[in-house]
């Protein structure tokens, strides 16, 4: 494992701990020699993170389209800022680039980013570890509703597994170190044969 695709908010919102939490992982990040690969702006809990990286003498790469630059306001004190024509190329830049994801606290952009990679794998896609960061919380609901989702029969309970859920970077980036991604059989192999 290199890099560390972080999908998180452009914006602050109101819980400090979400600021420190970004401030960490990117310690964490530092600390382990992996490499960070986010969404390119320098603004919100997404720039504290970048900011935060370069800080500490890390490589950070951002990945931002055209048409966000100015919206989300690029950050220029990177490794590398690559920007790209659409939200499609930005989302498979990232993908292609990280070994493993995680999400910090984010709105609509961060839990479709979220459940987009989490889709890939569920379909064998890629094989790399995917984890949330819950910060204060943050994310209580929505691993509840993973759970719901397996009780209701609509979720594989291997398939709510690629999803590791932690409030600590250093145990998520610990469990990515040791991840094996189980051997998965897609909806698609047991719902319809052939």
């Amino acid at each position: 494992m290199k890099k560390v695709c972080v999908y998180c908010a452009s914006s602050d919102g109101n819980d400090p701990a979400f600021g420190i939490a970004a401030e960490n992982l990117a310690a964490a990040l530092v600390s382990r020699n992996l490499g960070l690969v986010y969404g390119g702006a320098s603004v919100g809990i997404m720039g504290t993170l970048a900011n935060a990286v370069m800080d500490r003498g890390g490589e950070v790469i951002g990945i931002i389209p055209q048409a966000l630059l100015r919206r989300e306001i690029g950050n220029h004190h990177l490794t590398e800022l690559q920007i790209v024509d659409s939200m499609h190329e930005r989302k498979a830049a990232m993908a292609d680039q990280a070994d493993a994801f995680i999400a910090l606290p984010g709105g609509m952009g961060t839990l479709e980013e979220l459940f987009e990679i989490l889709t890939w794998a569920q379909l064998g896609f890629h094989h790399k570890p995917i984890g949330l960061l819950n910060v204060n919380g943050y994310y209580d609901h929505l691993a509840a509703f993973l759970g719901h989702s397996v009780d209701k029969g609509l979720l594989k309970p291997e398939h709510r597994n690629l999803l590791q859920v932690s409030a600590s970077a250093d145990d998520l980036l610990g469990r990515f170190a040791d991840w094996k991604s189980p051997p998965l059989e897609t909806w698609l192999e047991t719902s319809h044969p052939l």
